[in-house]
């Protein structure tokens, strides 16, 4: 008699993990959200937090003696508005940092009169660009043409 193959078990598959929604926190504790926490209620990365509070000075959460962050709502409200405008509306962090000098960060965490006033100067600035452009181009083709002299004059 001849023993019977035995079944091998199934090879364990890791699968990556499934992409957290955010959460929705109705309360915040006193102390704040922890990284994770503020990360998971933001459906973002913790490391991009972290990135954050390197290119946004303004942005600085509560630290305990051990360097742990707390995210106050505030703190939230300022990661929701830098949020928004990087992946939704499209600014660099360049740019973003630019837009929240020049509104001011409460007036663009309050809302919609910003956005309408910034949406009517980007409506004109098509119909005052190409004379600018022609202008720019010529004062460029100048000083190109002052340096190309220069060039020549330290050459002899």
């Amino acid at each position: 008699m001849t023993p019977m193959p035995r079944k091998r078990p199934p090879s364990v598959r890791r699968r990556k993990p499934a992409p957290q929604k955010p959460a929705t926190i109705s309360t915040i504790p006193e102390r704040g959200l922890k990284i994770g926490e503020a990360a998971r209620a933001l459906g973002v990365e913790t490391y991009v937090l972290r990135f954050w509070e390197t290119q946004f000075p303004f942005l600085k959460p509560k630290h305990t003696r051990t360097k742990h962050r707390f995210y106050q709502e505030k703190d939230l409200d300022v990661l929701r508005l830098i949020k928004r405008l990087l992946h939704d509306e499209g600014f660099t962090i360049v740019g973003a940092n630019k837009h929240i000098k020049e509104f001011g960060i409460d007036a663009l965490m309050a809302g919609k009169q910003v956005a309408k006033n910034a949406q009517t100067s980007q409506e004109r600035a098509p119909s005052q660009s190409p004379a600018i452009d022609g202008q720019a181009r010529r004062v460029l083709n100048e000083v190109r043409r002052d340096l190309e002299s220069i060039q020549k004059i330290l050459e002899d």
